[in-house]
């Protein structure tokens, strides 16, 4: 399916329930109202804020989120059953999760049930969640691994039941970006309601699953801020929006600029710090070394530019290390007001190179000053 008719998808972002699933990861107060301050000032329209089982300070904290006036639509997750869902009025959130095992390995040997028995359970608990006031989503807990065909009786019956949505969850990661697209394709094709994709990172395949399933047909995705979540984590935030503009020109009326601070910001709310060259956020991305390629960043930039770094508040830097070429050595010291020729240029390169094998990191200005005199010494020895 062309996503291209679309000029909206709409993301909702689990870093403050799924996100603090991650082993170690306990968000404060404080930090949960940061979190989602941000996450509404960037334009996220959903947010998925807690577990209202997990008990009565889970739930005042999801209270106090609730009445921060935020603009984006709070949703919060629980299993399928009203000893869950129940806790909900009197939140202040409108919309809930109820998440259902549906493949047979989970509905046989966790739910200890079956097929039939858990088609009623849908029928049923949908039907008394919305009598409650409550919007649904129902998720499919390892939606991946199950039988498509039951898969679709399952939809069709929460569908009929008043659900507004349905949640594809590959909860253990499997799938390929080939396999998202057939299977949402098919619900695409069989039900009017919404899908959302849920993507689990196992094998490194969140954001493209995501992807792939908008471009099936799902109305709806599944993020995490530094793609934060149970084992490897969910789809990144950050990937998805860009993933989604750059890819398929589609809108998620997130402020890209807005990405680094808020990743730095979950980043020290998990104790999660991140990779220098994690995509988009790290503080590596846009940095460049290599001879060849800062040369073409120099005489062009879009030369060896995707993605603009400006759409995130940021810019190319240029760093001198081992791969370093003669331009980049004359462009860097130009900017601190040395211009050099290019045997001077060379004469210094000898010296980085070391540096920069002993030291594992790029010169300081002092040392780039201190190469410099060494190799005009050398070229220009003084004679007494």
């Amino acid at each position: 399916m062309d996503p291209s008719h679309r000029s909206r998808i709409i993301l909702d972002d689990t870093t403050l329930r799924d996100g603090e699933q991650s082993v170690g990861v306990a968000f404060t107060i404080e930090e949960k109202i940061a979190i989602a301050r941000a996450l509404d000032a960037l334009g996220i329209p959903e947010m998925e804020v807690g577990i209202p089982a997990m008990g009565a300070v889970e739930r005042e904290e999801i209270r106090v989120l609730a009445g921060l006036g935020l603009k984006a639509r709070l949703l919060v997750w629980c299993r399928m059953h009203a000893a869950d869902y129940g806790h909900c009025p009197g939140l202040g959130v409108e919309l809930v999760d109820l998440s259902v095992p549906i493949s047979d390995q989970q509905i046989e040997h966790k739910l200890g049930s079956d097929r039939d028995r858990v088609l009623d359970l849908i029928r049923r608990e949908v039907a008394r969640a919305r009598h409650m006031g409550l919007s649904v989503c129902v998720g499919f807990e390892d939606a991946s691994r199950s039988d498509t065909d039951f898969l679709l009786l399952a939809a069709e019956a929460a569908q009929a039941a008043g659900a507004e949505r349905i949640r594809f969850a590959d909860t253990v990661g499997i799938l390929d970006p080939f396999q998202t697209f057939a299977i949402v394709g098919r619900l695409r094709a069989a039900l009017d309601l919404d899908i959302e994709i849920h993507a689990h990172n196992d094998l490194g395949l969140a954001t493209a699953n995501s992807l792939a399933a908008v471009r099936a047909g799902a109305t709806h995705v599944n993020t995490t801020v530094n793609g934060l979540g149970e084992r490897a984590g969910n789809a990144p935030l950050e990937e998805v929006v860009m993933g989604l503009k750059q890819t398929m020109g589609l809108d998620t009326g997130i402020a890209p600029w807005g990405l680094p601070p808020l990743s730095e910001l979950v980043a020290r709310a998990s104790g999660r710090p991140l990779s220098c060259q994690k995509s988009l956020v790290g503080s590596l991305v846009f940095s460049h070394e290599s001879g060849i390629h800062v040369d073409g960043l120099l005489k062009d930039v879009r030369n060896y530019q995707g993605v603009d770094p400006r759409e995130l508040g940021r810019s190319h830097q240029l760093v001198l290390g081992k791969h370093s070429g003669r331009h980049a050595i004359q462009h860097v010291y130009a900017q601190l007001g040395h211009h050099l020729s290019s045997e001077l240029a060379d004469g210094i390169l000898t010296a980085l190179r070391h540096h920069a094998t002993q030291t594992k990191r790029p010169p300081v200005p002092e040392e780039l000053t201190r190469f410099m005199e060494q190799a005009r010494a050398e070229i220009n020895p003084v004679c007494n």
